[in-house]
């Protein structure tokens, strides 16, 4: 019995590709490979990450491909609609780097706000001590601060618990009604933006919400204020951002995602100061790698239920 084709375009964890390889011809190559393009026309499944662009020219060269498997939570790089009208199944991780990309967030924040001093590696008099001491002095308390988050399904409301914990004031926003946790308000828009002391973005990358952030959106922004992006990079107009970073230059932008990765020579934030451009790296904790990586197994029980 011929076993079936699958082809994973990005890298996995051992694990799961140790797996998969004992029940299924696994290929291991990105589109415009050779190793890809031998053998598209015979895959029965596809498995990508980010940066595997799955649209209609690609499935027009896929005609035995029955799903496509993404080891992570967005859809964006997958054309939907194209793999719905070829009866390709989409299969993804949703729930799979909640904990790392939260964790992330506060990582970012505590960076921002109680950065840790170099430590100690040598004797230290009392007047360098003193100095050190100085410098650690934070401005403020997390607790006195306004989180203010924009999408609150599975990793914004997990921020959002977090946040209510440590003591912040939390108000987000949302499209549909959501029951608030303790300690965690739904308020409009304008209300999440004009209060916030930290922003942080948790909305899908979905056409709408391109430049979701731009001029208007920043212009009702507290001068000081810090944006934190772990989402999508398209959701921020990043030209809009960067010139109103060169006037607000007692703001913050944190950034993990970018509308065009990775980063260019033109990139508008790359020189700025008051930017810090980090390489998406928000999910990148071995556990949620490995339990995206799992989406093979659901690939697999797929292909054989349907067979």
């Amino acid at each position: 019995m011929l076993r079936p084709v699958v082809i994973v375009t990005e890298s996995l964890p051992d694990g799961p590709l140790s797996w998969l390889a004992e029940r299924a011809e696994v290929v291991i190559g990105a589109p415009g490979e050779p190793v890809f393009e031998s053998a598209i026309e015979r895959a029965d499944a596809l498995i990508v990450r980010t940066y595997t662009i799955v649209d209609g020219g690609l499935l027009d060269r896929a005609p035995r491909l029955r799903v496509v498997g993404r080891a992570g939570v967005g859809l964006d790089n997958i054309d939907q609609g194209a793999c719905h009208a070829r009866s390709i199944a989409i299969l993804n991780t949703p729930d799979a780097n909640t904990s790392a990309v939260a964790e992330y967030v506060f990582s970012l924040i505590f960076h921002r706000f109680r950065p840790l001093q170099p430590s100690i590696t040598e004797p230290c008099l009392l007047p360098a001590w003193e100095q050190r001491r100085d410098a650690a002095q934070a401005p403020r308390e997390l607790n006195d601060l306004t989180l203010g988050i924009i999408g609150f399904g599975r990793i914004g409301s997990r921020v959002g618990r977090i946040a209510a914990a440590i003591g912040m004031t939390v108000l987000y926003h949302d499209l549909l009604t959501i029951a608030p946790p303790t300690g965690c308000q739904q308020v409009p828009l304008d209300r999440v933006l004009a209060q916030a002391d930290v922003l942080s973005l948790h909305i899908d990358g979905r056409p709408a919400n391109r430049h979701f952030i731009s001029i208007d959106q920043l212009d009702q922004l507290k001068s000081g204020g810090t944006i934190i992006n772990t989402s999508r990079g398209l959701v921020i107009d990043e030209s809009a951002l960067a010139g109103w970073l060169k006037i607000h230059t007692d703001a913050t932008a944190l950034l993990d995602v970018h509308e065009h990765e990775p980063i260019s020579a033109d990139h508008p934030l790359l020189h700025l100061q008051n930017a810090r451009l980090y390489p998406h790296v928000a999910a990148a904790t071995r556990a949620a790698k490995e339990r995206m990586g799992w989406v093979v197994r659901d690939v697999w029980h797929h292909i054989t239920d349907s067979a």
